[in-house]
């Protein structure tokens, strides 16, 4: 093997080893991803970029970890909606792996209902304000942009009452005013999440863990 021969395949060797790094770290434990819209104000607002793990998704790759393998209320995840048509060719699956070119939509809200819990919005007629009810009780949501600013309910829409299907969650925005979430196309399937967004890391402005 001559010294070009022996070059190309350092160079090759690399490229091979950082693609199968990236989709490892991706897929087994984080990544990075960016807020394009203002539906989870004023958690997360236009432009913050943040920190998915995805360690909660595969809890024994390692052992004794803290974490749970499905959602909690109140987690903010990053997930497929039933919308995005997830094609299964080895290229579609490359480009999802490494995040290279990949333009399958994804979305980021909070976990509002639970697998078997009853859901409801209601809304005062007097003061328009407007709150959700899990299992007929209203849940404290200090984390919304207003109580007062919501889509109101309306055909087609889905404010309950219902029981959340097993192995699905009911996800909402916290700008309930701006935010096309489980009220427009129903509830999600925990196979369809990403990950769980726990740090925002830009701007600096905003540098923090997001709370539940």
């Amino acid at each position: 093997m001559n010294d070009i021969e022996a070059y190309l395949k350092e160079v090759i060797d690399t490229v091979v080893f950082v693609i199968v790094a990236l989709i490892i770290i991706r897929f087994f434990v984080a990544e990075l991803r960016w807020i394009p819209s203002g539906s989870m104000k004023p958690t997360l607002v236009e432009g913050d970029r943040i920190v998915i793990e995805k360690l909660t998704k595969y809890p024994n790759i390692i052992k004794h970890h803290n974490f749970e393998c499905t959602p909690n209320r109140g987690d903010v995840m990053v997930f497929y909606p039933p919308t995005t048509k997830l094609e299964v060719t080895p290229w579609k699956l490359f480009l999802r792996l490494t995040g290279m070119g990949c333009k399958d939509i994804a979305y980021i809200k909070r976990v509002i209902g639970l697998p078997g819990e009853k859901f409801e919005i209601k809304q005062d007629p007097t003061t328009k304000k407007s709150t959700v009810y899990i299992n007929d009780k209203p849940l404290k949501e200090d984390y919304i942009m207003s109580e007062f600013d919501y889509t109101p309910c309306q055909k087609g829409m889905m404010c309950g009452p219902f029981v959340i299907p097993e192995g699905h969650y009911f996800m909402m925005g916290d700008n309930r005013g701006n935010s096309m979430d489980s009220r427009w196309w129903g509830t999600l399937s925990q196979e369809r999440f990403i990950g769980r967004a726990v740090f925002t890391f830009w701007p600096l402005g905003h540098l923090g863990t997001i709370e539940r």
